[in-house]
């Protein structure tokens, strides 16, 4: 309670201070330009509106998230929410002078308010990690990798600190009486009978728990809830989209791509001149992909390869320093422009714009073969964005990537499918999302016995 009440006030004092800067420049300068002048409660009006976006944005990129985010990435989170809030705001200017004032103003504010959230982020994070030190976790194990794990979690060690490891064991009196001595517990890839008895024990006393979950978890998340007379239930659907769901997720899909292609078009032209005059290849690559139930069909990236990249016909992802990316094809790559010809197949309804990306069959048959839960992610059209896209990064393992895929599947509506829209502008800046598997891979699969079938699920 007093870290949300500490993280309301933060987010109150740098929104509002935000706010106050464009103000300024919307009295001083801006509203000299309007055909008829505002006066007091018109300037109230327009900062209040200002506040909302930016306050919205805030939230949607998590750049309020002080203690569980790191300095940078509150950092870059707030300055992008920030930018498009600004974005915004000129064009309200913009229409409300009937033409386009200089942004000039507008930018000086920006550059304050960067070096405002710099400060902000440095104090309240500093201040956040006196008051409330990270929480004395006891991690319960079982399974493979719980090496991965915990380095993931070392990460987070402003949240979190394992002050001990134990191996999942018949003795549950022991487990209990190391789950008395922590305030948090997390549960790494325990079998469900011994994770359920941990778990409300947990519950029992108030225990903090993470639990990882099982695919099943997820799908169940996604059930609707139901009352049979007295009895409840939970009724898994045969399809997760609705009818009408569908509908307007393909008059959005159409829609959104044919004002993309057209504001896009220059960037694509730009792009194509580039990769042609580089090494004189085609400027087009195109793959056989699987979208909604397993059907095949080609899909179009601006080539970032060395033609004939695959000649030897095995199929194999992109590593960290792989030598058949031409320089080209690193900088496209990394700022997501080669992604842009994706656009076509959105419009001629092969994909979406979010929904799980969509694999090679090879690649699918070999995750298929010690995951057969990985068919699951066809169970919807394939996406250039989703929810593995936007809370994973390229190397993220197919097993978590499937997770986060279902997730999305079970959880769908419109406004997920915005969310995720917008959040995908964060990803182009953070270059963990671009970064390749290990040298030599041919998948991303490292872990393959991570499977939900070992304890029967």
């Amino acid at each position: 309670m007093h870290k949300r009440i500490y993280n309301l006030i933060m987010a109150f004092v740098i929104v509002c201070l935000e706010t106050i800067v464009v103000s300024y420049v919307w009295v001083v300068y801006y509203n000299t330009e309007l055909p008829k002048a505002y006066y007091f409660w018109g300037h109230v009006f327009i900062s209040v509106v200002y506040l909302c976006i930016l306050l919205f944005a805030s939230i949607m990129y998590g750049g309020l998230k002080v203690g569980s985010y790191r300095m940078l990435e509150l950092l870059v989170s707030q300055i992008i929410a920030t930018f498009l809030t600004n974005v915004l705001f000129y064009a309200m200017v913009c229409m409300l002078a009937y033409h386009f004032p200089t942004p000039l103003p507008l930018l000086i504010a920006m550059f304050v308010q960067c070096f405002m959230i710099a400060g902000w982020i440095f104090l309240a994070t500093t201040v956040y990690r006196t008051l409330f030190p990270p929480l004395d976790v006891l991690l319960i194990y079982d399974g493979n990798h719980k090496d991965m794990f915990v380095e993931k979690v070392k990460t987070r060690r402003h949240q979190f600190e394992i002050k001990e490891m134990i191996h999942l064991s018949d003795d549950f009196d022991a487990m209990y009486a190391e789950i008395d001595k922590h305030e948090a517990v997390m549960l790494w890839d325990i079998e469900t009978s011994a994770r359920n008895r941990l778990h409300k024990y947990c519950y029992e006393k108030s225990k903090e728990t993470y639990v990882m979950p099982k695919i099943m978890d997820i799908v169940q998340r996604g059930a609707v809830t139901l009352h049979f007379f007295d009895s409840p239930l939970m009724l898994t659907k045969s399809f997760p989209l609705e009818f009408e769901q569908m509908f307007v997720k393909r008059i959005f899909d159409i829609v959104f791509s044919l004002f993309l292609i057209m504001i896009l078009s220059p960037v694509m032209l730009v792009t194509a001149l580039v990769i042609k005059l580089y090494d004189r290849g085609p400027v087009l690559y195109k793959q056989i992909r699987c979208t909604i139930d397993n059907r095949e069909f080609y899909i179009y990236k601006f080539r970032s390869m060395i033609v004939e990249a695959e000649k030897d016909g095995v199929a194999r992802l992109a590593s960290k320093n792989d030598d058949r990316i031409t320089p080209v094809g690193r900088i496209i790559r990394k700022i997501r422009v080669d992604e842009l010809p994706q656009l076509f197949n959105v419009l001629k309804g092969d994909m979406s714009f979010v929904g799980p990306r969509p694999e090679r069959p090879q690649i699918i048959d070999k995750y298929k073969k010690v995951m057969p839960e990985f068919a699951y992610r066809t169970k919807v059209k394939a996406g250039i964005t989703g929810y593995a896209q936007v809370y994973g990064k390229y190397n993220t393992l197919p097993y978590d990537k499937l997770k986060l895929d279902l997730f999305y599947i079970e959880n769908f509506s419109v406004w997920l499918d915005l969310r995720l829209v917008i959040l995908t502008i964060k990803t182009i800046f953070t270059l963990e999302s671009t970064e390749g598997v290990s040298d030599g891979s041919l998948t991303a699969m490292e872990i393959p016995e991570l499977s939900d079938n070992k304890d029967g699920h």
